[in-house]
Protein backbone atom coordinates (compact mmCIF):
# COMPACT_ATOMS: atom_id res chain seq x y z
CA UNK A 1 0.00 0.00 0.00
CA UNK A 2 1.50 3.75 -0.94
CA UNK A 3 1.62 6.19 1.78
CA UNK A 4 0.59 9.42 0.83
CA UNK A 5 3.90 11.13 0.18
CA UNK A 6 4.75 7.74 -2.21
CA UNK A 7 0.96 8.82 -4.45
CA UNK A 8 1.95 12.37 -4.08
CA UNK A 9 5.14 12.11 -6.00
CA UNK A 10 3.19 10.10 -8.35
CA UNK A 11 0.47 12.28 -8.86
CA UNK A 12 3.60 15.31 -9.13
CA UNK A 13 5.65 13.46 -11.21
CA UNK A 14 4.15 11.01 -13.65
CA UNK A 15 0.30 11.50 -13.71
CA UNK A 16 0.89 15.08 -14.57
CA UNK A 17 -2.52 16.59 -13.18
CA UNK A 18 -1.42 19.85 -13.12
CA UNK A 19 -0.40 21.46 -16.42
CA UNK A 20 3.18 21.88 -17.01
CA UNK A 21 4.55 25.28 -18.36
CA UNK A 22 7.62 25.48 -19.98
CA UNK A 23 9.63 28.35 -19.18
CA UNK A 24 12.53 29.93 -18.52
CA UNK A 25 12.79 31.44 -14.60
CA UNK A 26 16.03 32.66 -12.68
CA UNK A 27 15.98 31.02 -9.37
CA UNK A 28 18.02 30.16 -6.54
CA UNK A 29 17.94 26.26 -5.39
CA UNK A 30 19.31 25.04 -2.14
CA UNK A 31 19.30 21.21 -1.16
CA UNK A 32 19.11 20.61 2.71
CA UNK A 33 22.71 20.96 4.21
CA UNK A 34 24.09 23.04 1.00
CA UNK A 35 25.06 25.86 -0.13
CA UNK A 36 22.36 28.03 -2.23
CA UNK A 37 23.10 28.21 -6.37
CA UNK A 38 22.24 29.95 -9.18
CA UNK A 39 19.41 28.05 -11.47
CA UNK A 40 17.03 28.03 -13.69
CA UNK A 41 13.29 26.67 -13.58
CA UNK A 42 12.60 24.78 -17.49
CA UNK A 43 8.80 23.85 -16.04
CA UNK A 44 6.61 24.79 -13.54
CA UNK A 45 3.36 23.61 -12.41
CA UNK A 46 1.40 24.30 -9.12
CA UNK A 47 2.52 20.25 -7.82
CA UNK A 48 6.26 20.79 -8.89
CA UNK A 49 9.03 21.86 -11.11
CA UNK A 50 12.02 20.94 -12.82
CA UNK A 51 15.20 23.00 -12.72
CA UNK A 52 18.93 23.59 -13.67
CA UNK A 53 21.04 21.85 -11.02
CA UNK A 54 24.65 22.36 -11.01
CA UNK A 55 24.96 20.08 -7.75
CA UNK A 56 24.19 15.86 -8.18
CA UNK A 57 20.88 15.96 -5.96
CA UNK A 58 18.97 12.94 -4.57
CA UNK A 59 15.48 11.38 -4.47
CA UNK A 60 13.89 12.08 -1.09
CA UNK A 61 16.48 14.77 -0.66
CA UNK A 62 14.76 18.03 0.77
CA UNK A 63 15.72 21.44 -0.99
CA UNK A 64 14.56 24.85 -0.92
CA UNK A 65 13.49 26.99 -4.46
CA UNK A 66 13.16 31.05 -4.47
CA UNK A 67 11.60 32.48 -7.37
CA UNK A 68 12.34 36.54 -7.90
CA UNK A 69 10.02 38.15 -5.59
CA UNK A 70 8.68 35.05 -3.32
CA UNK A 71 9.78 33.25 -0.46
CA UNK A 72 11.44 30.33 -0.29
CA UNK A 73 9.61 27.84 -1.55
CA UNK A 74 9.86 23.80 -0.13
CA UNK A 75 10.51 20.98 -2.36
CA UNK A 76 11.49 17.15 -2.61
CA UNK A 77 13.47 15.61 -5.25
CA UNK A 78 11.78 13.39 -7.22
CA UNK A 79 14.60 13.00 -9.99
CA UNK A 80 17.78 14.27 -11.04
CA UNK A 81 18.87 13.15 -14.44
CA UNK A 82 22.18 15.37 -16.30
CA UNK A 83 21.78 18.19 -14.27
CA UNK A 84 17.76 18.78 -14.21
CA UNK A 85 16.74 17.98 -11.06
CA UNK A 86 12.32 17.70 -10.56
CA UNK A 87 10.70 17.92 -7.62
CA UNK A 88 7.48 17.88 -6.09
CA UNK A 89 6.70 20.80 -3.82
CA UNK A 90 6.03 19.84 0.02
CA UNK A 91 3.11 22.26 -0.98
CA UNK A 92 1.07 22.74 -3.64
CA UNK A 93 1.63 26.11 -5.03
CA UNK A 94 -1.49 28.49 -4.87
CA UNK A 95 -3.34 28.78 -8.38
CA UNK A 96 -3.09 32.75 -8.42
CA UNK A 97 0.44 32.31 -7.57
CA UNK A 98 1.21 30.27 -10.09
CA UNK A 99 -0.59 31.75 -12.95
CA UNK A 100 1.10 35.25 -12.02
CA UNK A 101 3.98 33.54 -12.16
CA UNK A 102 3.63 32.16 -15.70
CA UNK A 103 2.25 35.63 -16.71
CA UNK A 104 5.22 37.22 -15.42
CA UNK A 105 7.65 34.59 -17.65
CA UNK A 106 5.98 34.21 -20.46
CA UNK A 107 3.53 36.09 -23.14
CA UNK A 108 0.49 33.26 -22.78
CA UNK A 109 -1.73 36.01 -21.23
CA UNK A 110 -3.02 33.38 -18.39
CA UNK A 111 -4.19 35.04 -15.04
CA UNK A 112 -6.54 33.68 -12.47
CA UNK A 113 -8.04 35.98 -10.53
CA UNK A 114 -9.63 36.05 -6.51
Amino acid sequence: MQTTDERYKIAAQEDRCAPRTKLTIPSTLRASGGRAFQSVVHDLSISGFSAASINRMHEGQVCWLTLPGLESLQAQVVWWDNCIVGCAFTELLSPIVHDNIIQRYSNTGMYRAI
